[in-house]
């Protein structure tokens, strides 16, 4: 049954075999990703002690190790197994999750944090290295033809999964705190269940047909970062995702914080407003994308954003300055828009980033785009995490006051405090970025070689600690597809030749 040498020649009944197993394997993933992810992973780190700066920490190293992806491309073309690095890396990474697991139960808090951070970078790197094996295995394996309705229906029914799994392990931790039963071992219990699913996909991945790696090109890193910078608008471009990057990820790794300390709701609440955000998005997505064809892919970014924006703006007004009649209604409004303007962000800047780079030079400019904001997308939750905490001491009050003979009455307008003062960096930050985007030009093509397999969602589900479901969709680039675009580009060279 399980082959771990690559094939020579699939046949069509093994590539069929091997797409449900991939299937399967993504279903157990999602359902990982969900438990051990996201809102859960916030809530554990707070209750075990952590500081705003380590929520940081822990929202940046995703981002950041991303960039191990450059090195995976080595070693894939070193091994050529793509199976057995995906398989070891997920094996390695994933029992990391047990060591999470079962900090509550064997360490000391002060300890449990920093363990916490640890084992949280060493499983991001290796599961960094994972997607960059992954990601060529299955474009090896699965036919252009079917491609993108493949990975949609994956998407779609990981998705459901990861949805009702998220309701029932709220609805585990509502039972198992009503017990006055310890809150840490409830997530740990959660945790393990994760990393137990998460194993189980590893079997499902053993027996997925690895095609045989055809020769491929080298490419040198450094010509990532020649000839694109001599074209101002990508360096336009490249200005606004960054100053974008940067502006989402100093608040969305904090909103799930907020609605915990600040507004004191329970999980329950926070993941169900977290799928309603998602479901927005996910939706709103075939809209967007007329939009785009019909208009571009600039005129969007220039709606969206800004919505997104307001979005970031409106958390203000949900604690004014206590949580008041409008706060719940208010913040189910906040995530309807903000998933709906996150799904326009997501396909128009990836699009915009595709259409900009020019023929024989896509690799490079796209590999730019991804080193760059990743990198501010791995920096701005720490800048976060330094400063939230001494803003703490800073408010700043706004009100209309009235005052007659037989009345007094003070009407409050603005009320900024903490939290406050982080959103609106935040937006002011983003609203820049908007502005800079007015001197991108959307001109250029690429091949569609490239374009094909870099709008298709591979890898890591959307996880972030944000309750706006997709916001890191926007960060993520492909790296694996360095060696894809240099394969396209080497073989038109040498029918050249």
């Amino acid at each position: 049954m399980w082959r771990f040498s690559p094939y020579t020649t699939i046949t069509r009944a093994e590539q069929e075999k091997g797409l449900s197993y991939v299937i399967f394997d993504g279903l157990s993933t999602h359902a990982f990703v969900t438990l051990t992810g996201g809102i859960f992973l916030v809530a554990f780190a707070l209750n075990l002690g952590a500081s705003n700066l380590v929520i940081g920490l822990l929202a940046a190293i995703p981002p950041l190790t991303e960039l191990m992806q450059i090195p995976g491309i080595a070693l894939v073309e070193r091994v050529r197994n793509r199976k057995v690095i995906a398989l070891a890396t997920s094996l390695i990474s994933r029992a990391f999750w047990f060591l999470i697991a079962f900090i509550p139960f064997f360490v000391p808090p002060e300890t449990g944090v920093v363990l916490l951070v640890v084992s949280i970078l060493i499983y991001s790197c290796f599961s960094a290295v994972k997607h960059c094996s992954w990601k060529s295995w299955m474009r090896d394996l699965i036919p252009d033809s079917i491609l993108g309705i493949f990975f949609s229906r994956r998407l779609a029914v990981s998705f459901a999964l990861g949805s009702v799994l998220s309701l029932l392990a709220c609805f585990f931790l509502d039972s198992w705190n009503s017990k006055g039963s310890p809150v840490l071992y409830g997530y740990s219990l959660i945790f393990i269940a994760g990393s137990l699913i998460g194993l189980i996909g590893l079997v499902f991945l053993a027996a997925t047909p690895e095609p045989m790696m055809k020769r491929q090109f080298e490419i040198p890193l450094k010509s990532l970062f020649t000839e694109c910078f001599h074209d101002q608008n990508f360096n336009n471009l490249l200005v606004f995702l960054c100053l974008w990057s940067f502006a989402i990820n100093l608040a969305a790794p904090f909103f799930t914080v907020y609605l915990i300390k600040r507004l004191s709701l329970d999980i329950t609440t926070i993941i169900i407003l977290s799928l309603l955000s998602r479901v927005c998005s996910i939706f709103s997505f075939p809209l967007w994308g007329r939009l785009t064809d019909h208009y571009s892919n600039r005129t969007v970014l220039q709606i969206a954003g800004p919505l997104f924006i307001i979005c970031i703006l409106a958390f203000t007004f949900t604690n004014f300055p206590e949580p008041h009649l409008m706060t719940m209604p208010l913040l189910v409004i906040i995530h309807i828009v903000m998933g709906f303007s996150t799904a326009g962000v997501t396909l128009s800047s990836g699009n915009i980033g595709l259409k900009l780079a020019p023929k024989g030079s896509a690799t490079a400019y796209l590999g730019t785009i991804g080193i760059f904001t990743s990198l501010a997308a791995g920096i701005s939750p720490i800048i976060g995490g330094l400063f939230v905490d001494h803003l703490a001491e800073f408010s700043l009050a706004w009100n209309l006051e009235w005052r007659s003979p037989g009345l007094h009455y003070i009407v409050p307008t603005l009320q900024l405090q903490h939290w406050d003062f982080f959103f609106v960096v935040a937006a002011l930050v983003g609203l820049f970025s908007i502005h800079r985007l007015s001197y991108v030009k959307e001109l250029g093509e690429v091949d569609e070689s490239i374009s094909i397999p870099f709008l298709v969602a591979f890898g890591r589900d959307l996880r972030n600690f944000s309750t706006a479901g997709g916001s890191r969709s926007l960060l993520r680039f492909p790296y694996s597809d360095f060696r894809l675009g240099r394969r396209h580009t080497g073989r038109k060279h040498e029918r050249s030749l």
